[in-house]
């Protein structure tokens, strides 16, 4: 009887303590509750904390307004079957007159700066001939491409504005797995939804089926989106931007559970280079790799299955003038624990070529750090392609052979050869446009007007000769 009574009490104060550590937490101060085991094995201490507790009404109000909708149209060129005879017969054997019609497709973007620079995703403005961008007032901009990054899936939008909202840059490094977050965007057109969810992993990556160069390492989440949400924002209790929502996993092409977002760590980096550059200055290691399975783990007796092993080392890359070499296995880049290839690409994906950062390796079981400086890809300015052009802010420049020159009456020259997203595409330069002066130094190579550019310290002004023959000018920053 009396054993009865004591474990009654006994359960009345456990219940008292926990009840009055609740609302402790609820009037907004810490507390520890202590919880006891329900098979009687001991007790499990757990600190509460009322900014834990998943209350997203200042997160969600204080970044919706920073949420813009993408409206983005195309034009497609459709084949008809032939109507007549005279199709069939004069020009139009394949099915009839081409003809042009227009597509319209929507997505999300983000204002990340108050003077009109909005992210969202490349495959949301792939192919667009017009882009407008909504803001959540309703009024609505038109909008012009500074720049793309196919790479990430993401593209760099201008508006004509001042005194935007923003959303400020938070640190995707520090997301925890379980972490609540935000997905704000417009899915099926509905404007400035927002739904939560949870961290649900990290470096995250996803087939690739098409071969393309890419750098993946998503931050997944159970957050709902759905087409239309592309571009939007994901965002952390404290309303900071922690990833661009870019993709689901479905077999339905609606949600079905699984959300993907590029880092902004990422997204931070190449919004930057396609402001101050027109691309993307990307910092390359020069190292082909592979996870660690249990065979090399037991060969090289590793304590943890973290980390890349090495099988290649590019000759006279950064990895090699830093001392990396096969058989090394890559477990950390600067304070960054790498864990699989994905983090890899997200650590080397923050830095620009003549970044310089300390690589870690283990080597014949032990720890050996490497000083390595950083190189750029083939698409840094002056790098010579294979059919002898020049890359050139995004687009390629090639000296104009002798038949160019004599169908426009011209000594010397530099052609545009192939014109991509950058600031020459920006300034409204075409391809096939003849190159005849850099800030009024006459240019003869490729070489020339790189010169002439690292030597102009606030604009470069270029005249040359359209391709219809006519005299023509543009002009950039640097």
């Amino acid at each position: 009887m009396k054993k009865g009574i004591l474990i009654a009490l006994l359960s009345a104060l456990a219940g008292g303590l926990t009840a009055y550590g609740v609302v402790k937490t609820m009037a907004g101060e810490s507390v520890t509750v202590v919880q006891a085991q329900p098979d009687g094995s001991g007790f499990r201490t757990v600190n509460l904390v009322q900014d834990n507790w998943p209350d997203f009404t200042y997160a969600a109000e204080s970044a919706v307004d920073a949420v813009v909708y993408v409206k983005v149209t195309s034009t497609k060129t459709t084949q008809q079957a032939p109507s007549s005879i005279f199709d069939f017969f004069f020009g139009f054997p394949q099915g009839g007159a081409p003809q042009q019609r227009e597509s319209v497709g929507s997505g999300s973007g983000v204002i990340i700066r108050n003077d009109g620079y909005i992210v969202t995703n490349n495959h949301v403005i792939d192919g667009a001939t017009k882009i407008e961008v909504t803001l959540n007032s309703n009024q609505t901009y038109p909008a012009t491409l500074v720049g793309t990054d196919p790479a990430t899936d993401v593209a760099l939008l201008k508006i004509d504005a001042e005194g935007l909202p923003v959303i400020p840059f938070g640190d995707s490094d520090k997301l925890r797995l379980g972490e609540w977050v935000i997905a704000i965007g417009s899915p099926y057109d509905l404007r400035s939804t927002i739904t939560a969810g949870i961290v649900s992993a990290k470096g995250r990556t996803m087939p690739n089926y098409t071969g393309e160069f890419k750098i993946e390492s998503f931050i997944q989440t159970d957050a709902a989106v759905n087409p239309g949400n592309s571009g939007g924002a994901l965002v952390d209790k404290e309303g900071n931007l922690v990833g661009i929502n870019t993709a689901i996993y479905s077999q339905t092409g609606s949600y079905a559970g699984y959300s993907f977002a590029v880092p902004v760590n990422i997204v931070k980096k190449i919004a930057y280079d396609l402001m101050d550059f027109g691309s993307v200055k990307r910092a390359v290691l020069g190292v082909v790799m592979q996870p660690i399975d249990d065979k090399i783990a037991e060969e090289l007796k590793l304590s943890s299955r973290n980390g890349v092993y090495i099988n290649e080392v590019s000759k006279s890359s950064a990895a090699e003038q830093a001392g990396i070499k096969a058989g090394d296995v890559l477990i950390a880049i600067d304070s960054t624990r790498i864990t699989n290839t994905a983090s890899v690409q997200e650590a080397v994906s923050r830095f620009s070529p003549g970044d310089k950062a300390v690589v870690t390796v283990i080597r014949d079981g032990k720890e050996k750090k490497c000083d390595v400086v950083f190189k750029g890809t083939s698409q840094e300015n002056g790098t010579l392609a294979d059919d002898g052009s020049v890359a050139f802010y995004g687009s390629s420049i090639k000296a104009a052979s002798e038949d160019v020159l004599a169908r426009y009456g011209i000594k010397n020259g530099v052609e545009i050869v192939e014109l991509g997203p950058g600031k020459l595409m920006e300034a409204g330069a075409v391809e096939g446009f003849i190159i005849l002066y850099v800030n009024d130094h006459p240019v003869k190579t490729p070489q020339d007007v790189i010169e002439a550019v690292k030597k102009a310290k606030r604009t470069v002004f270029i005249e040359g000769v359209t391709p219809s023959g006519r005299t023509g000018y543009f002009g950039f920053g640097v």
